[in-house]
């Protein structure tokens, strides 16, 4: 039942069915061939029923929609032109503005795809105005996009916790120092790119004179508002005063006053048809996250997560081979796989291994989503270059290309986070 399960899986996902329907045509055929099995028709679909009704995925729609508030708001702007104004005289500063922009977006979007998208949009035409490379310039957004996914809230983590039982604040809490970390490889990369290639000096101090002319302080109470937004959601969370849900509805509510009476840039009319855009993006992912849930119970009752373990721990004895096995297998799947339906499917499966290991499951979820955030910007099916693409002009594997060394930086982060599991967890 196994192997067919597996090769059903296998060939309807290349046949190229929709996700949903490879996990759910997957999830029935060993019910199909021994009706004793436990998990028949009717046990998969009671499944999907319940993983649909569960409070913690409130949060994910919650934070998409203040996500888009914030987008349609124009807060991209706002975080960048504070950041600009130090950053526009320093070597690299330029796209190290770009990459903190992206790094304080995810804070509010909690998505890799919303971040490239909305901090692309604004930012990817400043730096190809100041002279930047296209190519560069979307390789750098649509890699710095996947700190959407690691620097809380995050997205990727609400389905993590919820697969696996995992407390999702503290998985918000342990995800601040990676994601900084990250965004400190991915600066020193660029200013290092931008020392050896050479930059307009002249034109970008010129082109950021509007920032600089009035001083730091309107600039900064103009931009406050968009830089309190993860002090106040992570602040909440760990004070203890609100959980993961609630503190989803206290940014969706805040993006909204600030939006609407403070920046002025949405009108009261325009709040119905962003809450329809939040609904059309949150039901595929919806969907598919039930139905993860009923096909990771299926795997359960096949114990394959235990063999899975058992085959590993076999052949490969040591703490550091096993968690080098486990990336590397991370990554494959990040790069052809979306990042919900993996995280809900494969979590389960390796907390049982790494948990003997003596791997935290906090500091496992933190790895598995920074693989998947790698798996966004990979060549052939990086979702982020898919983005970025339009709006540089150029094919997405032209900047997958690019992308290379700012991916190589990337994997130099998930060492650090693999191997040092204080980054992780110094903060619970």
């Amino acid at each position: 039942m196994t192997l067919a399960l597996f090769l059903c899986f296998a060939i309807t996902l290349l046949v190229g069915f929709p996700l949903a329907w490879v996990l759910i045509l997957s999830a029935m055929v060993p019910g199909s061939m021994d009706p004793s099995f436990i998990g028949n028709v009717q046990f998969v679909l009671r499944s999907i029923i319940g993983g649909a009704d569960s409070s913690s995925l409130l949060a994910a729609p919650l934070f998409i929609l203040s996500g888009i508030i914030m987008a349609k708001g124009g807060i991209s702007r706002k975080i960048f032109d504070v950041f600009a104004y130090f950053l526009c005289r320093v070597p690299g500063g330029m796209p190290c503005a770009v990459i903190v922009t992206c790094l304080f977006y995810g804070a509010i979007s909690g998505s890799g795809t919303a971040t490239c998208a909305a901090v692309g949009a604004m930012t990817i035409p400043i730096l190809l105005d100041l002279g930047y490379d296209t190519k560069f310039s979307g390789a750098l957004v649509a890699t710095a996009a996947g700190l959407g996914v690691i620097i809380p809230p995050s997205v990727p983590f609400i389905m993590y916790g919820t697969a696996t039982g995992v407390s999702i604040g503290k998985l918000f809490i342990a995800g601040v120092i990676p994601g900084i970390v990250i965004a400190l490889c991915l600066m020193i990369y660029s200013v290092i790119f931008c020392v050896r290639k050479g930059e307009n000096r002249d034109r970008i101090l010129e082109a950021t004179e509007n920032i600089r002319k009035n001083g730091f302080w309107p600039l900064f109470k103009d931009g406050i508002w968009a830089l309190l937004t993860p002090v106040i959601l992570l602040g909440g969370i760990y004070s203890g005063i609100v959980t993961t849900t609630e503190v989803a509805c206290i940014s969706v509510i805040y993006a909204l006053l600030v939006s609407i009476f403070v920046y002025r840039t949405v009108k009261p009319s325009e709040v119905l048809n962003l809450l329809t855009e939040a609904c059309k993006t949150l039901a595929p992912l919806g969907l598919i996250l039930a139905v993860a849930t009923a096909f990771g119970r299926i795997l359960t009752l096949l114990q394959i997560p235990m063999m899975l373990s058992g085959f590993i721990m076999t052949h490969f004895t040591s703490k550091i081979a096993v968690l080098l096995i486990m990336n590397l297998m991370l990554l494959l799947i990040g790069m052809v796989m979306d990042t919900g339906p993996a995280l809900m499917i494969l979590g389960p499966m390796l907390l049982p291994m790494t948990s003997a290991l003596g791997v935290d499951p906090v500091h496992l979820g933190i790895i598995m989503t920074v693989n998947m955030a790698i798996g966004f910007v990979t060549p052939p099916f990086g979702v982020t270059l898919f983005v970025a693409a339009p709006i540089v002009g150029e094919p997405p594997m032209a900047l997958g290309k690019r992308a290379l060394p700012f991916i190589a930086t990337f994997l130099a982060a998930l060492i650090l986070i693999t191997f040092v599991p204080q980054f992780s967890m110094c903060l619970l």
